[in-house]
């Protein structure tokens, strides 16, 4: 099971957002390298990347931030990035700069023959957002649900060879409300892909039932708030997950 930090990305800065809003800021850091390197050293095997100020402009907006950190990660671990993915030129760019993945999310549902032909032109690199409440798909930095089921895209995706899906639960993120499960389950389940939950994780308790459910193909999870408010400390938490892998 993969904790997955997240480098949320806002003005140059490491920040969590509430619920999604971008007033609801907090800066964790003004170094995102820097953080980068913290979790390495903790035993990260990957890093979650995100560029807000992109998601919102609809283009990558944070370069700086992101070149620092893949300049100090260097190799050593998969990097991802998503947030204003909306083109193919846009992917290309990341992936020579040296991300291993992008993640394409508001995009894949809004014109999905872009993202069919980004698997077809990247393969292995591209992995979905979906970002649901109540099963329906959420776009535009959450402000719009659609009417779209969760599963149904998913599947959808799938065929078009998406590498993942990372699955967050808005109704939870940033709360840190505890991981929805049951829904994260559900999708793994109709799946052959793995599934990546997020949204809502706190602690080892949460870290433990993903654990259980790790062979119904939730491979990881994304850590945010929780690791850098200090009520999940993240390395305890990789360990106790690999602990349970064995």
């Amino acid at each position: 099971m993969l904790i997955i930090p997240a480098i949320d990305l806002k003005d140059g800065q490491c920040v969590r957002l509430k619920q999604g809003l971008m007033e609801e800021a907090t800066v964790f850091s003004e170094s995102p390298a820097e953080q980068a390197r913290h979790w390495l050293d903790q035993g990260a095997r990957r890093l979650h990347l995100v560029d807000l100020n992109g998601a919102f402009a609809g283009q990558p907006k944070n370069q700086g931030a992101i070149k620092a950190i893949l300049k100090e990660v260097g190799d050593e671990i998969p990097v991802q990035l998503g947030g204003g993915i909306r083109d193919l030129d846009t992917i290309e760019r990341c992936l020579d700069a040296g991300l291993t993945y992008v993640i394409i999310g508001t995009a894949a549902v809004k014109n999905p023959g872009f993202l069919h032909d980004a698997c077809v032109a990247f393969p292995g690199h591209i992995i979905v957002g979906l970002d649901a409440k109540d099963g329906k798909v959420a776009v535009d930095g959450w402000s719009k649900l659609t009417g779209h089921d969760v599963i149904d895209l998913a599947k959808k995706y799938e065929d078009y060879g998406v590498e993942s899906i990372i699955y967050t639960d808005i109704g939870r993120d940033g709360m840190l409300s505890g991981i929805n499960i049951e829904a994260t389950v559900k999708l793994a389940q109709a799946l052959k892909i793995p599934v990546i939950a997020s949204g809502g994780l706190s602690n080892l308790d949460d870290i433990r039932k993903l654990c259980e459910v790790e062979g119904e193909g939730v491979v990881g999870t994304i850590a945010g708030r929780a690791i850098y408010d200090g009520s999940l400390d993240f390395k305890a938490a990789q360990e106790a997950a690999d602990k349970a892998g064995k």
